[in-house]
């Protein structure tokens, strides 16, 4: 079954028919979903949508356009959603540069702040970044992400940069662009990364993947994307599925004592 990694099932964007769309993952195969906090009010509705879908996961975190928000009150909510056990990450947590909706300092201020909470309950991170690779990376290196683990989300960057966090034992999250006529660079590292550092995912409702693009994204969607990557590999698709399914799994899924 597919592992979806990095969705937003609470967005406006499903408010008409969330619970069909939702409904109808296992048909299409696939097996479990986690779904991202971005803002404050998504800390309600990731933990409804996870108590509600018993194949639904929760990453509990703030995007760094929303670091504005964020106090140690907030950082103290999300330590106690991070003891749920269907607590999967902290995320999506880091910087994001292109919006500029939050100054970088106080941006880097909250991202290092959450990596630390990550590292204190035991979980891994979900990391964004955009337009902010040196400074990711930087703060990551600061506070021993390696140690950590976790994800680039949406990775964008460089087959250099991928190098650099790969080191760190880090996975990629690929989702729609690499289907993008204009995903060259995606291709790239796709073709570079080991599949065993590779995690499927949509960002829905957001950057759905060819011949979808400009459509609202589902999971619905993690087909094209899995195709995509055992074509750049040369691989059989059935391969794409099973590996990335254990990625999710090894990363993400809590084992619970026997």
């Amino acid at each position: 079954m597919i592992f979806e990694t990095h969705a937003h099932y609470d967005d406006e964007a499903f408010d008409d028919d969330r619970k069909a769309v939702l409904d109808s993952l296992n048909d299409h195969g696939i097996g479990r979903v986690i779904n991202v906090c971005s803002s404050l009010e998504s800390l309600t509705t990731t933990e409804q949508l996870m108590e509600q879908y018993p194949f639904i996961y929760g990453a509990f975190g703030l995007h760094p356009d929303e670091t504005g928000n964020l106090n140690e009150e907030i950082i103290e909510r999300i330590r106690r959603l991070a003891r749920k056990k269907k607590a999967a990450a902290i995320g999506e947590i880091g910087l994001d540069y292109y919006w500029n909706k939050e100054n970088h300092e106080e941006q880097i201020y909250w991202f290092e702040r959450q990596m630390e909470l990550a590292n204190r309950v035991k979980l891994p991170i979900i990391v964004h970044s955009r337009d902010a690779a040196l400074d990711t990376l930087h703060s990551m290196k600061k506070l021993h992400a390696d140690e950590i683990g976790g994800v680039l989300h949406c990775f964008s960057y460089s087959r250099e940069m991928a190098r650099e966090y790969l080191s760190m034992g880090f996975y990629l999250g690929i989702g729609g662009v690499v289907t993008f006529k204009n995903g060259r660079k995606m291709k790239e590292v796709v073709n570079y990364a080991p599949l065993d550092r590779i995690l499927l995912e949509t960002d829905s409702p957001y950057l759905a993947p060819e011949p979808n693009r400009g459509k609202r994204n589902s999971s619905l969607n993690l087909p094209y994307i899995a195709q995509m990557i055992a074509e750049i590999k040369h691989i059989d698709y059935e391969e794409v599925i099973q590996v990335t399914e254990k990625n999710a799994e090894r990363l993400f899924v809590k084992k619970q004592p026997a």
